[in-house]
């Protein structure tokens, strides 16, 4: 260095979760979760306390393993925790209720980062402040690779759960949220592609359309689900769960320009993405034919009478269409592995 160059910062030296020690690591992973009066004790006991005004809770759970479900090197510790907590409220917007709270099990090597940590729990707190809930504790525990599992509760404000068993034949099919985004965004990642940043943003953090849900509900959705596992996948457990079958119109299930344009330049597919990519967490749901469908949801189709064909199966302009596709957790797709 010549005499007249000025000295970089040196940058704090970032300490591992095995020199932090559980209680420390414990401090960093809690220390963005504030006051909230549906959750009157939080963390810091042996258990939360949380309200239930309505007398009933909806609970749900699910968890994200790296190098199954995110990698470090296509995302970041705070889009990892957000993930973590939207793809949990999804599933509570998907019954019809609202979120209040949730709980986080933090699972990391011993090697791990307290920048890792700080991050995935600064994200973990920001996610449940956009999904209206709170986090209101959870567990660390050492781990060969980073997981996190959330629990969520839900409130359905006096409404009847809307299940995925109650679709009937004449239904309207509509959807509310984006559909193949997620999709394209990780396939821009893992092309190391730079540009259509919108995309990569829906795959490192979905924005599922929660409002949808408890509204869905008001308007007299018979069924709901979120599309977590690719459109056509949900559309068939939905299908099956009802005793129906789903006849999708081709044309509404159209790309949009975005879509197109990444699909041509990665020589993809967009019409793909939008049937099987599921991370957008839209919802699906099923209206009765007349009933007046709240205008942020798009039909895409109709529920029939099983008939020549069985109970589960969705169609597009009448083509089945393989029974593959979309999101299967147990398979060995190295891609799918990314997500």
């Amino acid at each position: 260095m010549t005499s007249g160059e000025p000295e970089s910062p040196a940058r704090p030296r970032v300490r591992t979760v095995a020199e932090l020690g559980e209680d420390g690591v414990i401090a960093l992973a809690t220390g963005g979760v504030g006051p909230d009066p549906r959750v009157p004790v939080g963390p810091g006991d042996d258990a939360a306390v949380v309200v239930a005004p309505d007398g009933r809770m909806v609970v749900s759970s699910d968890a994200i393993v790296e190098g199954r479900h995110f990698r470090f090197d296509l995302t970041t510790p705070e889009h990892v925790g957000r993930r973590a907590i939207a793809q949990n409220a999804a599933d509570i917007a998907a019954m019809g209720a609202v979120c209040t709270a949730f709980t986080v099990t933090l699972g990391c090597p011993s090697t791990t980062g307290e920048d890792v940590v700080a991050g995935i729990s600064r994200g973990t707190a920001r996610g449940a402040a956009e999904a209206g809930g709170a986090v209101a504790g959870g567990d660390v525990v050492r781990t060969e690779q980073v997981l996190l599992a959330v629990t969520v509760l839900g409130d359905l404000q006096g409404r009847a759960p809307v299940l995925l068993s109650g679709a009937r034949p004449g239904d309207v099919v509509a959807v509310c949220g984006t559909l193949g985004r997620s999709a394209a965004g990780l396939a821009v990642l893992l092309a190391g592609r730079t540009g259509f940043e919108e995309l990569v943003e829906v795959y490192r953090c979905p924005v599922p359309p929660l409002a949808a849900g408890p509204q869905a509900a008001e308007a007299g959705a018979t069924a709901l689900t979120d599309v977590s596992d690719g459109l056509l996948r949900d559309a068939r457990a939905l299908a099956k769960a009802s005793g129906v079958r789903i006849e999708l119109d081709g044309a509404r299930l159209a790309p949009d320009a975005d879509l197109v344009a990444c699909a041509a330049a990665l020589g993809g597919d967009a019409e793909h993405w939008v049937r099987t990519g599921g991370e957008d967490h839209a919802l699906l749901a099923t209206f009765p034919p007349g009933v007046d469908i709240p205008p942020e949801w798009r039909p895409l189709g109709v529920a029939l009478e099983p008939g020549a064909l069985p109970a589960g199966t969705v169609t597009v302009d009448g083509d089945a269409g393989p029974a593959a596709g979309g999101w299967n957790t147990f398979t060995e797709d190295p891609e799918e592995g990314a997500r």
